[in-house]
């Protein structure tokens, strides 16, 4: 069965990064969790109320209200950096089993409860994930392995819980996927015209993908 094993929350903490502190710090929450759509890029912050976001001119907002990513993906992830990694480690809201997050469909819904879910776009990674982390050139090296987790709107709020289970419902037919996204963000651009047949895209990727388009 897919569930979410934990919610997972950040407060703010120094890091050296631009910004000064972070909430990528997350750890699970033992009971349930608030979520709600946060409003748009750099008014609103993080989807899940006492999760702390400080760079909002970069993270958070409506599109990006919440991160998933996939306990089986940070398993992998352990055997290759022979370390443990908690859940949170990545910074996401929540870490997923049995769903194949990177391989979900841009749009989908994911229904939790009374909490709908929909799929928006992948995580493209940043200098302060990898300060984070303490791994050498770790952007590029999380890049090539293609596992970026999602992020998701808030289309319906209410309560997320660890143990919860999850049901993946109107999959959009265009079948783009965070990975597709993923890819021609980063290191196959020769995909981003398929990303213009995908209306639940954040405007901010589209704007994005038709100015790339225009410079050829």
């Amino acid at each position: 069965m897919s569930s979410i094993l934990s919610v997972n929350v950040g407060e703010r903490r120094a890091i050296a990064a631009k910004s000064g502190t972070s909430g990528i710090d997350k750890r699970p929450v033992d009971g349930p969790v608030e979520v709600r759509a946060p409003g748009p890029k750099g008014v609103g912050g993080s989807g899940l109320v006492g999760d702390h976001i400080s760079d909002t001119a970069n993270h958070g907002g409506d599109d990006q209200a919440v991160y998933a990513y996939a306990r089986e993906d940070l398993d992998a992830w352990e055997r290759e950096l022979g370390r443990p990694l908690a859940n949170g480690t990545f910074g996401e809201n929540l870490t997923t089993a049995g769903i194949d997050v990177t391989g979900a469909v841009i749009g989908e819904h994911w229904v939790v409860g009374d909490v709908v879910l929909q799929v928006s776009c992948p995580r493209i990674p940043c200098v302060t994930f990898a300060v984070w982390l303490g791994e050498q050139k770790w952007v590029p090296r999380f890049t090539r392995a293609r596992v970026p987790g999602a992020y998701l709107r808030v289309l319906n709020p209410g309560t997320l819980t660890g143990g919860s289970p999850v049901r993946v419902v109107d999959v959009p037919a265009h079948g783009v996927t965070v990975a597709t996204a993923f890819a021609a963000f980063t290191t196959e651009p020769a995909l981003l015209p398929l990303l213009r047949d995908v209306p639940e895209l954040p405007r901010e990727d589209a704007e994005a993908v038709e100015q790339r388009l225009e410079r050829g």
